[in-house]
C-alpha cells in the first residue's frame, strides 16, 4: 500500500499550508513550493537549524514524486492530496453523511469539517495540474455542502475543464428538484454522479443504508437528475443483504432508470462499519455467483454497459471475467502470496490491503 501520510518534526511551519513537490536535493531530500512561492524542505534528517521552513526528522520520503501536492500541518503531518503519477486522485469532502450505511468503509463523523475541507479543496483545484485526466470527489456525502458544492462543480469545470469528474454520492439530495436543477446549470458533461442503490425493494435499501426513505429519496432523485440530463451510474455493494434479490434489482434497474449509463457490482472492502457487523454482512463472494451472474449478464443482454468490481477473478464465473475491471485505488491495492503464481495476475485487480480480511477461497489460476 502506498503510504499517503507522514509525519515529522515542523521547524518554523506557523501555519497549514499546500505545497507542490518540485526538488529533491543530492541527499535525496525533498523540496515544496507554496502557492505563494515560498518553499519547504522536507528532510528524513536533521540538518543545521536555520529561518527556513522546513519538516525533519521524516523517516520516509520516497513515497512523494516531483508534482505530488501536499497538505503541510503545524504539527509536522504531510497528508499527500494529489499524486502526480496516478489515476486514482480524489478531492475529499466531508466525515459528515446523512446515512450511515451498515458496510460503511469510512464511518461517517458528527463534526463539521466542511468549511476546513472546502478551504483546501478550492485551493487545491487551482494547483492541480490542467491535462489531469480523472478526479474523484468523495466523502462522507458531497452534498452537504449546500452552495458550496455548486460553487466547487463551477471552479472544477473552470479550471480543469479537460478532467473527467467523478462524484460518489448517496442521490438523496437530488430528490429535491432545484437541488438537480441547479448543478444542472454547471454544465459539465464530464461529471458523473456514481450512486448506490441497494435493492429494488424500499425496505431492503432502507435498512443497509440506515435511513427512512432513503429508496425513495435516491430514486426520485436519480429521475431528477435525468430530468436535466445529468450523467449517472449505479452502484451495487454485494453481501449477505443485497445478494437475494440482484436478478430483481438488475431488472428493475433496466425497467424504472434507462437513463443509468454504467451499473457496477462491488466487492466488500472489509473495513470500517463491515468489520462490527460481520455477521450481518459476510459471506464468500462464491456463495453469490449464481445471482450475480443472473443480474450481470441480464443488464448485458439488455444493452446495459455493467462491471464488477473489487472482486477477484478466482472467485467469479468465467462467464463473468470479461466484466471484471481493475478497480481498487492504487494507493490500497495489493495481491496475496497466493497470488503470485496465478496465471491471471495481469488481469486482476487484486485485493484491497485496508481490508482486514479476505476470502479463504483466493487461489491461483492455473
Amino acid at each position: 500500500m502506498i503510504q499517503l501520510n507522514s509525519r515529522g518534526i515542523p521547524i518554523n511551519i506557523e501555519s497549514p499550508t499546500l505545497a507542490t513537490i518540485f526538488a529533491k536535493s543530492i541527499n535525496n531530500d525533498l523540496v515544496a513550493q507554496r502557492a505563494d512561492g515560498g518553499t519547504i524542505a522536507l528532510y528524513k534528517h536533521v540538518p543545521e537549524l536555520n529561518n527556513d521552513q522546513m519538516i525533519v526528522g521524516l523517516q520516509k520520503l520516497d513515497n512523494l514524486t516531483e508534482g505530488d501536492i501536499v497538505y503541510i500541518n503545524t504539527n509536522g503531518a504531510i497528508n499527500t492530496l494529489y499524486r502526480r503519477d496516478s489515476l486514482h486522485n480524489a478531492l475529499f469532502i466531508t466525515d459528515r453523511c446523512n446515512s450511515n450505511c451498515l458496510m460503511c468503509s469510512q464511518p461517517p463523523k458528527n463534526h463539521d469539517d466542511l468549511s476546513h475541507f472546502y478551504a483546501i479543496n478550492t485551493a487545491l483545484i487551482s494547483m492541480i495540474p490542467k491535462d489531469t485526466l480523472e478526479l474523484g470527489i468523495t466523502g462522507g456525502e458531497p452534498t452537504l455542502l449546500g452552495q458550496r458544492f455548486l460553487s466547487l462543480l463551477a471552479q472544477l469545470k473552470y479550471e480543469l475543464s479537460s478532467t473527467e469528474i467523478h462524484i460518489l454520492s448517496n442521490g438523496r439530495s437530488f430528490a429535491w428538484r432545484h437541488v438537480a436543477q441547479s448543478i444542472s446549470k454547471v454544465d459539465n458533461r464530464r461529471t458523473v454522479y456514481g450512486i448506490p442503490l441497494y435493492s429494488d425493494d424500499y425496505r431492503q435499501h432502507d435498512y443497509i443504508v440506515q435511513a427512512k426513505d432513503a429508496f425513495n429519496q435516491t430514486v426520485l432523485g436519480m429521475h431528477n437528475m435525468a430530468r436535466y440530463n445529468q450523467r449517472m451510474e449505479v452502484r451495487v455493494v454485494l453481501h449477505k443483504q443485497s445478494y437475494r434479490r440482484l436478478p430483481q434489482l438488475a431488472k428493475y434497474i433496466y425497467r424504472n432508470l434507462p437513463f443509468i449509463e454504467h451499473v457496477a457490482f462491488m466487492g466488500l472492502e472489509y473495513t470500517g462499519y463491515t468489520v462490527k457487523n460481520h455477521d450481518l454482512l459476510w459471506m464468500e463472494p462464491v456463495a453469490y455467483a449464481e445471482e450475480l451472474e443472473e443480474a450481470v449478464l441480464y443488464l448485458h443482454a439488455m444493452g446495459m454497459n455493467v462491471s464488477i468490481y473489487n472482486l477477484q477473478l478466482c472467485l467469479l464465473k468465467q462467464s463473468l471475467w470479461p466484466f471484471a475491471q481493475k478497480s481498487i485505488s492504487d494507493w490500497k491495492q495489493n495481491y496475496l502470496a497466493e497470488c503470485s503464481s496465478c496465471s491471471k495476475l495481469d488481469s486482476c485487480g487484486g485485493v484491497f490491503e485496508t481490508s482486514k480480511r479476505h476470502s479463504t477461497l483466493i487461489s491461483a489460476i492455473r
